[in-house]
């Protein structure tokens, strides 16, 4: 993301924490806020299109999203994304457990004069 002067960001991980797995070739990725009042900074700032754009590279197809207000969370599909799915794929990480580090690695605007973190 890129910063302005004087804007500050923050990691998803001080925000929520997530879960990740496979289902063939898509992986599965569950955010979840670690307060509700952190979940509409989710719901605005961590998008399908932000989250396609953070795995530029490491996905080749189409992301996914899904609200579930109701546990303060997201989830995503991450389509292409485990080249081929688990039982054919020559990936490291052909179940797509690191998925959920690594979106816990971005970085989103952080709310003036908050404290999160």
């Amino acid at each position: 993301m890129k910063r302005r002067p004087g804007n500050r960001t923050i990691q998803l991980l001080h925000l929520a924490h997530a879960r990740s797995g496979d289902k063939g070739d898509t992986a599965n990725v569950g955010l979840i806020a670690l307060k509700p009042e952190y979940y509409p900074l989710l719901v605005k700032h961590v998008t399908a299109s932000r989250v396609a754009r953070h795995f530029r590279g490491m996905i080749e197809g189409p992301v996914e999203r899904f609200a579930l207000p109701n546990l303060y969370a997201l989830n995503f599909l991450l389509h292409g994304a485990l080249g081929g799915g688990g039982t054919i794929s020559l990936k490291t990480d052909a179940q797509g457990k690191v998925f959920s580090t690594a979106l816990l690695r971005m970085e989103i605007p952080a709310p003036p004069g908050s404290r999160v973190g």
